[in-house]
């Protein structure tokens, strides 16, 4: 299969967007890679595919996993950039320390990203976490226990939650996976 079929159609939108919420300039990101201005920007408007290798380039400088950058199965034509099914959400984060995160939104071209985020039971994050957005977050099935700020919370299905910047940590464990809904400004993944 060629690495067009299987790489995200909004890819070099979506490459785009990761690199300017990180601050980065084409030129910092080209530094980083060891490629030109002008060939990275011919990829961020979809008019060049980078190689796998540069992919992982990639998503190492803009610290996402290598899989967030592919689409696992492509879009229905007239539903891209509107609607994402189930079978074509795309997996996002490293998925260490049991949580599994898959991309809601069906890119990362707007102010915020819609996250669906899986705890597995026992898991919990392997350090505290602060980073320069805005949060919100849904639990829709099981128990999160999660500390924003310092200030411990249990949160239940029904409940939601805003972090604002604050260091934050999630902690499961309970029994059962906890399903969240979270919505990051601006997006991170």
């Amino acid at each position: 299969m060629e690495l067009s079929a299987r790489t995200s159609p909004t890819l070099g939108a979506d490459l785009r967007a990761l690199r300017k919420a990180r601050g980065l300039t084409l030129a910092d990101m080209a530094d980083n890679l060891g490629r030109s201005v002008g060939w990275l920007s011919q990829v961020e408007r979809d008019l060049s595919e980078p190689s796998i290798t540069d992919l992982r380039h990639m998503a190492a400088t803009l610290g996402v996993s290598v899989s967030m950058l592919f689409s696992h199965e492509p879009a229905l034509a007239r539903e891209s950039g509107y609607v994402v099914r189930k079978t074509t959400r795309r997996a996002i984060g490293s998925g260490e320390a049991g949580l599994v995160e898959e991309l809601l939104s069906p890119d990362l071209t707007d102010d915020f990203e819609m996250v669906h985020s899986t705890f597995e039971p026992g898991s919990r994050i392997g350090e505290v976490v602060t980073r320069p957005t805005q949060e919100v977050g849904y639990l829709l099935s099981g128990k999160l226990d999660l500390v924003i700020g310092g200030k411990a919370f249990t949160i239940h299905p029904g409940d939601s939650f805003r972090i604002r910047g604050e260091p934050f940590e999630w902690i499961n464990p309970y029994s059962d996976p906890a399903v969240a809904i979270w919505v990051i400004a601006p997006p991170v993944y």
